[in-house]
């Protein structure tokens, strides 16, 4: 990259390896999960892959994105596969769709079995009309095959994961209710291969929010800013999805949480006095980041604003300062709210004891949402309730995202915690950038 770019980082290589090191993590949990219930290994995993989508009755083909758990799994960037583990031998199958000869003329070369293969790194690879007939072939045990497959409530959405379906399924045994849980819970501690990839989408993201802080002035369109990440993640990062839609909001906007869908479009004229709040993260090779920047648009704080944003602010460090393995999240959040009251009190915005509001659950009123949440292969990783865990019933206790304690790998270190965000934060920081300072500072 030239030294006149305005990134200094490129796409990294993403390694195969990692999702061979997630197969075998499932498969490690797997057989011990049925060992301690006695129950036989000779069995197969079978994840069905996302299809391509058209708009409504048309035939514009939407930007294809592979569904979660099969992308940790395998990799794949495709639509129409299936995925196969041989719980007994560890061997993995990937299924590929039989495309028609004119599939070369619109839409590029037909690959051969052995590129797929080669590409992602399993030990076989067979046509999707293949997969009772190979499954069969590749069954060592007695009776009808057992498959287990992927269904089970995603706790962030109220979704459920949709489980593999195939012609000839009739002929197997299907066990629903095993997978999912053992699945997610491989995804809620993430390996230094998966960090790696959530770094360079934080680096990468961090970089053009600072570009964008920078850019803005009263008289621009809130879109102008969102492309302009948009621009910047996709040019010099290789990301083409984001992890979400973004949040570009300024001025009463700001108070909106998932503002920027397509009833409100990120479309309001920045104003001088505005206050911005940036919620933007890109996503590279499946894995996402998820990072907020809050700014003057005219780069200088008034006293109102500085009050309110170091409140969050004082907050947030207390979170990350106090963050390691064995901290319970409901904690954590009620530690975020404990600091705003206090602030909001100390600047005369609230009156009364701050240990009365948290009990009468003041704090929900401007933490409706819950403090964070896991992040990975989607922004809400999976993994918040597992089965065990209550969902806490309180004003704003209830729309956590989980209410576990943190372990090792959850983005949590051993000792405490690594920010994997790099952009400026005090106030001092951000007015500094925003008049054209470097950053970050040497």
């Amino acid at each position: 990259m030239a030294s006149t770019s305005p990134s200094s980082l490129s796409p990294p290589e993403v390694p195969m390896e990692l999702h061979i090191s997630n197969r075998q993590k499932l498969l490690n949990c797997l057989r011990q999960h049925l060992s301690e219930s006695s129950r036989p290994l000779h069995c197969f995993v079978l994840l069905q892959g996302g299809e391509e989508q058209t708009r409504y009755c048309t035939d514009h083909i939407e930007l294809f994105r592979q569904e979660s758990y099969f992308a940790y799994l395998f990799g794949v960037r495709e639509p129409g596969f299936y995925g196969a583990i041989d719980i007994a031998t560890g061997k993995s199958i990937l299924f590929a769709p039989r495309l028609p000869a004119d599939y070369a003329i619109w839409l590029g070369e037909i690959k051969p079995l052995s590129y797929f293969q080669e590409r992602y790194k399993v030990s076989m690879v067979y046509y999707t009309d293949e997969i009772a007939q190979v499954l069969v072939d590749h069954y060592k045990g007695s009776g009808k095959p057992l498959l287990f497959l992927l269904h089970g409530l995603n706790t962030d959405s109220n979704n459920f994961s949709k489980p593999a379906n195939f012609e000839g399924i009739e002929n197997f045994e299907t066990d629903l209710t095993t997978l999912h849980p053992v699945l997610t819970e491989c995804r809620v501690l993430k390996s230094d291969s998966e960090l790696a990839l959530i770094q360079f989408a934080n680096d990468i993201s961090s970089e053009a929010h600072v570009e964008v802080m920078r850019k803005a002035k009263a008289g621009m369109k809130e879109y102008q800013l969102e492309s302009m990440f948009l621009h910047h993640t996709y040019m010099y990062g290789g990301c083409r999805h984001c992890s979400y839609t973004c949040i570009c909001a300024t001025g009463e906007n700001s108070a909106v949480l998932h503002y920027g869908h397509a009833a409100a479009p990120n479309d309001r004229i920045l104003e001088d006095g505005d206050m911005a709040l940036f919620d933007m993260g890109a996503e590279y090779s499946f894995y996402g980041s998820d990072i907020t920047c809050s700014f003057p648009v005219n780069g200088k704080f008034t006293s109102d604003q500085s009050l309110i944003y170091n409140a969050v602010l004082d907050a947030h460090n207390a979170v990350i300062t106090t963050m390691k393995p064995g901290v319970s999240w409901v904690d954590m959040h009620k530690l975020a709210e404990k600091i705003i009251l206090e602030s909001l009190k100390k600047g005369n915005l609230l009156v009364g004891n701050v240990d009365d509001m948290m009990v009468e659950r003041v704090g929900a009123i401007f933490m409706p949402h819950g403090l964070g949440h896991l992040l990975g292969i989607d922004t809400h990783d999976p993994g918040g309730y597992p089965k065990g865990v209550e969902r806490p019933k309180e004003p704003g206790l209830k729309s956590l995202r989980t209410a576990r304690q943190l372990q090792e790998g959850m983005l949590v270190t051993a000792n405490g915690s690594k920010n994997m965000t790099k952009v400026p934060r005090k106030t001092w920081e951000i007015e500094a950038v925003m008049a054209g300072g470097p950053w970050p500072f040497s």
